[in-house]
């Protein structure tokens, strides 16, 4: 028998115990009157009332003295020392308690206020009751779980005991509250966009691909937050949308990439490309001071400061400048054969993929904040035309610590120039790139109604992971394991 197996059965012995001194040990109901959190702020006002309250959490230590136990109980909004002693309690209810608690347990107990000499807030019970009996210990609160993917797969426990691992995630949900709260304050309404799609428009990426049993159709998972949705209600006569979601690309795994992950999106109409870049910079300060109190952040290597300048790069000088290559004027062969001068991996051999590999390796070289600007047509299919050269379009992108953290677009409304990209792409989609993005003639047919000029900005999670230093993985409550063996 293993050890977990021997501690299994001692704590269903345990259960037993329980159950024959009339204690149910997955009780429905909790008394509790107030957190913990609660307790402690209001600790002064409490002790001095000298009334009792009922407290719930979960038992994370004990610390036995002959007669009397002091352990420490957490709710998930704090954590108070209690007190039990066998001359308050009883002789049966104590020994009934260290029969059968272990850590782990959750637990009920009711008493008074009372200060240590030390002065740590804690309650003396004068009774207890189990709320829940653990059957497995949970790991040394002091030494955590260290194997990374034990971490992983038991991410309950990691963030049980990992008080600054829940301080990511109550971070990261003000990070899209503030997202949320700047976007309304400025007028753009919220709403949501089909997830299940038969074209994955608004990406370039390899989608998931399920069915539709009801209507016997192959569907796809969507790559982006309702991009072609979103420009349909510019259509409609909305003004201001935006939304926040999830989406799915069947792609690999990295420190900035992951198969599922929350984006937001948002369109405006009649905003102009300068005035959306406005929007954006302000949008990035707003984050920076709210959810993180500062502008200045180091990661990955890179340093940057939000009040800094933000440089405008142009995408084909800054490319030529740091390889010497043209983009525009160069060949397929001459992309490839730079490429491979460089040492960079890359997939897929139209000029296309090869361009933006090329960029990639770049933007590495970049700590941020810019925003590259006039991207050759061939990388932004949905992208407006540069009025000052046919070969490029209205498209930047936010650049910190070598990555791209958000995209825009002066979105293309001419139905006629979308119907010739969008046939373009189809001829990489033959040609067998996955990761070209798929025509949808019922987006082309809607702008035919007419669009109006409109500006489109998308950002996604990687921009909150490298403002706080982690790796995108080490920011998702639950990332994808493979199954173990």
């Amino acid at each position: 028998m293993s050890t977990l197996d021997k501690i299994k059965s001692e704590r269903l012995q345990k259960i037993e115990i329980l159950n024959k001194n009339g204690i149910n040990p997955y009780p429905s109901k909790t008394n509790r009157d107030i957190s913990l959190l609660l307790y402690s702020e209001k600790f002064e006002e409490i002790l001095s009332s000298e009334k009792e309250h009922t407290l719930s959490g979960r038992v994370m230590s004990v610390r036995g003295h002959g007669g009397s136990t002091f352990f420490d109980l957490f709710d998930g909004t704090g954590k108070l020392q209690i007190f039990l002693s066998q001359n308050e309690i009883g002789e049966d209810s104590y020994k009934l308690f260290k029969d059968t608690v272990d850590l782990g347990d959750f637990v009920e107990v009711k008493g008074k206020a009372f200060q240590t000499q030390r002065g740590e807030k804690s309650l003396s019970a004068d009774s207890w009751t189990m709320l829940s009996k653990s059957l497995l210990p949970i790991p040394d609160q002091w030494y955590g779980i260290k194997d990374e993917d034990e971490r992983y797969r038991k991410r309950f426990l990691d963030l049980l005991l990992n008080q600054n691992l829940r301080e990511v995630f109550e971070k990261k949900a003000k990070f899209w509250e503030e997202t949320r709260n700047f976007l309304k304050e400025r007028g753009f309404l919220e709403i949501e966009t089909p997830t299940l799609e038969l074209t994955t428009g608004g990406a370039e990426a390899r989608p998931f691909k399920t069915h539709h049993n009801d209507f016997d159709l192959d569907m796809y998972l969507r790559i982006s937050v309702g991009e072609l949705w979103q420009k349909r209600l510019m259509t409609a006569g909305f003004s201001k949308t935006f939304e926040i979601g999830r989406v799915y690309r069947n792609e690999g795994t990295s420190p900035e990439h992951l198969q599922e992950f929350t984006n937001m999106e948002f369109y405006a109409s009649y905003m102009n490309f300068e005035d959306g870049m406005k929007l954006v910079k302000e949008l990035y300060i707003t984050l920076a001071k709210n959810v993180f109190g500062t502008t200045k952040f180091e990661s990955k290597g890179y340093s940057f400061d939000f009040a800094d300048e933000w440089e405008e790069l142009d995408y084909v000088s800054t490319v030529e400048k740091m390889t010497g290559v043209n983009v525009l004027e160069s060949s397929e062969k001459e992309l490839q054969k730079k490429l491979e001068e460089l040492g960079v991996e890359y997939e897929g051999k139209n000029k296309e993929r090869l361009t933006d590999s090329l960029w990639k390796y770049c933007r590495k070289q970049i700590a941020g904040p810019a925003f590259l600007v006039n991207h050759p047509k061939i990388v932004a299919p949905l992208s407006k035309e540069h009025p000052d050269d046919d070969r490029l379009t209205k498209t930047f992108q936010v650049i910190l610590a070598g990555s791209e953290v958000g995209r825009a677009h002066s979105e293309l409304n001419d139905p006629i120039d979308q119907a010739k990209r969008f046939e373009n792409q189809q001829k990489l989609l033959d040609s067998g790139d996955e990761e070209a993005m798929m025509p949808d003639l019922d987006y082309v047919e809607a702008m035919e109604y007419g669009m109006p000029p409109t500006f489109g900005f998308g950002v996604g999670e990687r921009l909150f992971s490298i403002l706080l230093g982690l790796p995108v993985r080490e920011t998702q409550l639950f990332p994808l394991m493979r199954p173990k063996q």
